[in-house]
């Protein structure tokens, strides 16, 4: 029986990386695998990125409107699929959760879905909310803080400094925005010392 999986992570904990393997892997095999991500990741237009510089075509980039049973049962009408492979799975909708859900038990194809579970304030993303809710395997991809604890936050910077309000989505809004994985004990520092200054 086929399962609906949710491998989250911190930033630059090889999310991508992982999925890409298992794709290469399925079709060493000569088995089939859609990949899909968010349309609202503008990061690498319709390419999976890799930290390591993999990097691969995604066959379908979704949209909040997409129901993804019809796209999935669009891409089964030119050939079988024996995988869904998902990146950046937190920018989804809870519909679109549900109906990876749907993919899984009625279509009897597995779903793996790879992406953050919170935003650099610790706040749960809606995609992410829900597949811990309802996805039948749950793992940690693991990554390390500056320090060398485990890093369990990412933490944003504007322009080189820690922020902590904005919105939760901010990709190529203008400014140079990127993020570092930290441990709780990191980031509850950089975040008091922002407090007092």
């Amino acid at each position: 029986m086929a399962k609906l999986y949710f491998r989250y992570g911190a930033m630059n904990s090889g999310k991508t990386t992982a999925l890409l393997q298992v794709a290469y892997n399925y079709e060493e095999r000569g088995m089939n695998v859609l990949l899909m991500k968010p349309g609202i990741d503008t990061k690498g237009s319709d390419l999976l990125v890799s930290r390591l510089g993999v990097k691969r075509k995604v066959d379908y980039l979704i949209d909040s409107e997409d129901d993804i049973v019809a796209c999935v049962q669009d891409a089964l009408e030119q050939k079988p699929i024996h995988c869904i492979l998902i990146d950046e799975a937190q920018f989804l909708t809870t519909d679109q959760v549900d109906e990876l859900f749907l993919v899984v038990l009625h279509l009897d194809i597995p779903v793996i879905c790879y992406g953050l579970r919170t935003d650099f304030l610790m706040n749960g993303f809606p995609g992410s909310t829900r597949l811990l809710l309802l996805a039948h395997s749950i793992e940690e991809l693991k990554t390390i803080c500056r320090c060398g604890r485990k890093a369990v936050i990412n933490g944003r910077k504007v322009n080189g400094q820690y922020v902590f309000f904005g919105d939760q989505v901010a990709i190529e809004d203008g400014s140079e925005t990127t993020y570092e994985s930290l441990c709780g004990q990191c980031y509850l520092k950089l975040r008091e010392e922002a407090d007092i200054g």
